[in-house]
């Protein structure tokens, strides 16, 4: 299947090849200026975007910031760009052949300062790989607390609560869940086993600077992960970030947060940032009279500690520590933590989590001109203590991560080619003693992998990305070989062709995974020792500027992306609702997604995006092919923002439309015990406003305007510890509305 579709995709590329001639070039350097003990630094910004200005044509700044773009007759603009700057327009004069640009960081120097808007979201203009960027303005449309509702104006992902009773949301991209989709923080693993049911409230929003959001299979450098997409978060960088930042968010539901981020220059070399995130809930809620708290009791501390060092332009280390404490305590309003759960005839629920890791990037540029050597670092203990009802899971994992990456470009700086290898060290430890399991598991997987990725540009026109590892599992004794491929192709100056077509696989930790099923009365079955899963995924995407007048466009980009399952461990909620039958399976199993976006402003400092999702997700459960339950097929998002001029007021809404999706079948249990076979269309709406002054923002806003939730999210609240409890089938939203306020505090640099 593989090597049928590379023989026509390069097919298609030799003949759009030989349609494509010589040009001039225009060649050029793209900066960052940092003033250090009073000395002006100007240093190179690698990958950095380099395009004419209403096109897709471009390229990317190499490790030495330098780049090479052909000219084009329809334009002489050109437009440079990088996340976390201010993005620069440069005039190209008649017969000029270089250029060199200083992009400066974004912040506000005083009230009257005029800023270009940065866009909440858009999508990456050069990477073949279609990857959406959510910027820091899109973070702050709303609250955004954390990981997990960081994408609630996205299309692309969907965020719910995993089930009604300990506050842990899941994700979903392409139709499925979660955990096909490969997370990463600055490109290393940022959240394992253990972390996969709670972590997304374990990244807190006002630490990301951006979120990156692949589509499909991505790069072979990263790992062989990658299934749905890619979630790679960028943190706040010491020697680029605020000297100060401070913020504080309440809510009428009692929640609370307190951040607070403090960077050094130490030296013209050395720079360090501290960032602290206190969180706590103290009201004991249940509007809906089930005697079940709506959300848990708890309390995190989240503290990350960074260093970056920087040698010129020849080498770059950065490290970094964090460490979180986490706990949750939840149940029925008369459940005492303090008392033995055996005692009471109540039913509550605890999870404490302990986490910390040690992070580590080193960069070298080599003599050779455009080579550079990368090593990445990272290892992480977590430990967990939870029990739900009378089930107890407790966990241990630790883990070793190491990556490293040779770069050069072979001849010109169109033919780059990265090679590399990894090595995965997992050792989980789980001590279960749920309904149907009661033993101690431990596994050690050790994954030695080698990968090599070729990237080619054709003056700007064509872009490929080819790339092939091989891994090794000593768990399971098996190789896992991952092929992958990325093209794209711009038709014309404004509409862009992206193909990609890749394998993707990974490991399951059943138990971890899907805690949300604990919190039930379900027996689990673990049929079979097997938790290997793999899948190949093709994606189509087509993006298209039309120019209206002058200043005015409308972008729209339309996607078709397939999952195809190979080997899939099945968790099968559906067949007996009892049950939780868990086994390896290589029946028919897929999800096709259909995405539309649209974007455009219609008045100056005004930003509409309309996105229309179908999801298509198909799963074999008992030998019968059946539409997946509980993923919304159809999905419509439409957001609004405005700003006033000079930015010092901001609005924001955003509108999300669910169209009803058919639910597990529960006929078997009493008339009292069960769910319709579909649930209801429902439409929510977030709206927010800002308020700007020169080092201070004041936001309001809220969250589910129209007070749509379940009324009774929990299935046999009145039994909890009877045969037909269950809290995962959660659908729709569990909170209604919800108010909440904040400010924010910047300290710029001088």
């Amino acid at each position: 299947m593989f090597l049928r579709w590379l023989y026509i995709l390069i097919s298609v590329l030799l003949l759009l090849l030989s349609k494509v001639y010589s040009q001039n070039f225009i060649i050029g350097n793209v900066y960052e200026k940092q003033k250090i003990d009073n000395k002006v630094h100007f240093v190179p910004l690698v990958g950095a975007s380099v395009y004419w200005k209403d096109t897709n044509i471009g390229t990317t700044t190499d490790a030495k910031g330098k780049f090479k773009l052909k000219l084009i007759p329809e334009t002489r603009y050109l437009v440079i760009s990088y996340v976390g700057y201010k993005s620069d327009t440069i005039r190209i004069a008649e017969g000029q052949k270089d250029v060199n640009v200083v992009l400066q960081t974004i912040e506000v120097l005083n009230e009257v300062d005029v800023l270009e808007r940065q866009k909440g979201e858009y999508i990456d203009k050069i990477n073949p790989i279609k990857t959406e960027i959510i910027t820091t303005a899109g973070l702050q449309k709303l609250a955004c607390c954390n990981l997990s509702e960081s994408f609630e104006n996205s299309g692309t992902v969907d965020v719910n609560y995993s089930d009604a009773v300990t506050g842990a949301k899941h994700i979903q991209m392409l139709g499925l869940a979660g955990i096909y989709s490969q997370l990463l923080g600055e490109n290393m693993p940022l959240l394992n086993y253990l972390s996969y049911s709670h972590g997304l409230t374990f990244i807190p929003g006002t630490w990301m600077q951006s979120i990156q959001v692949s589509k499909g299979t991505s790069s072979v450098t990263n790992g062989f992960e990658s299934i749905t997409g890619q979630i790679n978060v960028e943190f706040k960088k010491p020697h680029l970030s605020d000297p100060f930042f401070f913020n504080i968010y309440v809510n009428n539901e009692g929640r609370t947060e307190v951040n607070a981020d403090a960077s050094f220059i130490i030296n013209d070399k050395l720079s360090s940032g501290t960032l602290v995130h206190l969180e706590s809930q103290l009201l004991e809620l249940d509007h809906n009279k089930d005697g079940f708290l709506d959300v848990p009791i708890n309390r995190q501390v989240n503290i990350f500690q960074r260093f970056n060092y920087e040698k010129d332009d020849k080498y770059c280390f950065q490290y970094g520590f964090k460490y979180l404490l986490d706990e949750k305590n939840a149940g029925q309003k008369n459940f005492n933590h303090k008392i033995n759960r055996f005692l009471q005839n109540y039913y509550g629920t605890s999870i404490k989590n302990e986490r910390m890791e040690i992070l580590s990037k080193h960069g070298f540029i080599l003599p050779r001109k455009f080579t550079s050597l990368g090593l990445q670092l990272s290892t992480m203990y977590h430990n967990q203590k939870a029990y739900f009802g009378h089930n107890e899971y407790n966990a241990k994992e630790k883990f070793l991560y190491f990556n490293l990456i040779f770069n050069t470009y072979l001849f010109t700086n169109s033919n780059k080619i990265d090679v590399g290898s990894s090595y995965v060290f997992s050792d989980v430890e789980e001590d279960i003693n749920i309904k149907g399991i009661d033993t101690i598991f431990k596994k050690i997987n050790q994954v030695p992998g080698l990968f090599a990725q070729y990237s080619f540009n054709y003056n700007g026109i064509i872009s490929i990305i080819l790339g092939f590892r091989t891994d090794y599992s000593t768990l399971y004794s098996k190789w896992i070989y991952t092929p992958r491929l990325h093209v794209k192709y711009d038709i014309y100056e404004t509409t862009s062709l992206r193909l990609s077509l890749g394998k993707g696989s990974r490991f399951s930790i059943p138990v971890a995974e899907n805690m949300n099923y604990i919190v039930s009365s379900r027996t689990w079955i673990v049929s079979t020792n097997n938790f290997l899963e793999n899948a190949w995924n093709y994606g189509l995407s087509l993006s298209n500027k039309i120019k209206v007048n002058n200043d005015k466009s409308i972008h729209i980009v339309a996607d078709y992306f397939r999952t195809d399952f190979k080997q899939q461990l099945v968790i099968d909620f559906v067949t007996n609702p009892q049950k939780l039958l868990i086994y390896q399976s290589n029946s028919k199993s897929f999800s096709n997604n259909y995405q539309l976006n649209i974007s455009f402003s219609p008045l100056k400092r005004m930003d509409i995006s309309i996105i229309g999702r179908y999801n298509d997700v198909r799963q074999t459960y008992n030998d019968l092919l059946q539409i997946k339950p509980m993923v919304v097929p159809f999905k419509i998002l439409a957001t609004f923002s405005y700003s006033t001029l000079y930015e010092k007021w901001l609005f924001d809404i955003t509108n999300q439309w669910n169209s009803s999706t058919v639910l597990p079948n529960l006929s078997s249990n009493p008339i009292e015990y069960r769910i319709p076979s579909k649930s209801n269309p429902y439409l929510i709406i977030h709206a927010q406003i800002t308020r700007r002054f020169k080092k201070w923002d004041i936001y309001t806003g809220v969250e589910n305007a129209l007070n749509y939730k379940l009324k009774k999210p929990i299935l046999a609240y009145d039994d909890p510890f009877g045969p037909y409890f269950d809290a995962s089938l959660v659908y729709a939203p569990i909170i209604g509305r919800m108010f909440y306020a904040g400010i924010r505090y910047k300290l710029n640099k001088k």
